[in-house]
């Protein structure tokens, strides 16, 4: 995907994206290569971390089971 740096606000860069530019986004400027100014085209990758998504379920779901075992002898939301 590509974006234009439409302007820069104090430490936010204004992208525009999309097939006629409307749609906008405020990034960091730390979180561009260094030295980007107005009307510099960047080409935007996002990629999803397979690994690191069926890790954090996994997370979530064993937080959520050690909260239903706290509560099994305790009226609450986990009771069945």
């Amino acid at each position: 995907m590509k974006a234009v740096i439409d302007r820069i606000e104090g430490e936010l860069a204004v992208l525009l994206m999309g097939e006629d530019g409307s749609v906008k986004a405020n990034v960091p400027l730390i979180l561009l290569p260094e030295g980007c100014r107005e009307g510099d085209v960047l080409d935007i990758a996002i990629r999803k971390d397979e690994k690191a998504t069926v890790e954090a379920k996994d997370r979530s779901k064993s937080l959520i089971e050690k909260l239903k075992r706290k509560g099994q002898d305790k009226e609450g939301i986990f009771q069945n």
